[in-house]
């Protein structure tokens, strides 16, 4: 596989069609070597448009999700970052090339383990991993200026706009399948949020998140 012309069939095809235009989150997705961060057994389909088994039935996002989602936070490189659910570490490293400094949890070792290697391979170091239940952040008294939910939510939860720092943007997919949906809730006052529609998606939900109960007549 040639993977420079792969990568960039993956940015030109599917990520630009799909309404990415920032230039940042391009060329960042054009440079930082997603292959690395793909399981082994699905390494030729790291640039398709489809998300990527990883183990504990989670996934890697669409390259196309990923680029609406770095976009929609627009990080700034003096702004602090959250990332719930590391996974294989690639959206930690997108974040990294964007953000000062990004917090990443996963309630998975092997994923914190895993992240941190090929993080490390790669000479990002502004990421801290921490393996934790991200559906809890009763141990969390900072707030972040972006953060990024990357485990879908069957109901959405205030939990984490209440971490955002004034002007502050969380990205989250909320809903359950077929029909999801991304949100970019951004903290406009101490006590106000705005929250935006951006496109419908799907993901898998985050482990130990509450589930709406369902009533059958």
């Amino acid at each position: 596989m040639d993977i420079r012309f792969a990568r960039n069939q993956m940015v030109n095809q599917q990520v630009r069609a799909w309404e990415v235009i920032d230039a940042r989150v391009l060329e960042i997705l054009e440079t930082l070597p997603r292959d690395q961060f793909v399981p082994e057994l699905y390494r030729k389909l790291a640039f398709a448009d489809t998300q990527i088994p990883l183990s504990h039935g989670q996934v890697m996002m669409m390259p196309k999700v990923e680029g609406r989602m770095l976009q929609a936070l627009d990080t700034q490189p003096d702004e602090s970052v959250l990332e719930i659910g590391s996974g294989s570490g690639f959206i930690s490293a997108c974040l990294a090339k964007m953000a000062g400094e990004v917090l990443s949890v996963d309630i998975h070792p092997e994923f914190t383990a895993g992240a941190a290697k090929i993080l490390k391979g790669l000479g990002i170091r502004n990421v801290q991993l921490e393996t934790r239940d991200g559906t809890q952040l009763d141990w969390l008294s900072q707030r972040f200026d972006a953060i990024a939910v990357t485990g879908s939510l069957p109901v959405y939860q205030e939990i984490y706009a209440q971490h955002l720092n004034i002007d502050g943007r969380l990205f989250v997919i909320v809903g359950e399948a077929p029909v999801m949906e991304a949100l970019l809730v951004t903290r406009v006052a101490e006590d106000a949020w705005s929250r935006h529609g951006l496109f419908e998606t799907g993901l898998p939900a985050l482990v130990n998140v509450v589930k709406p109960r369902h009533f059958f007549f």
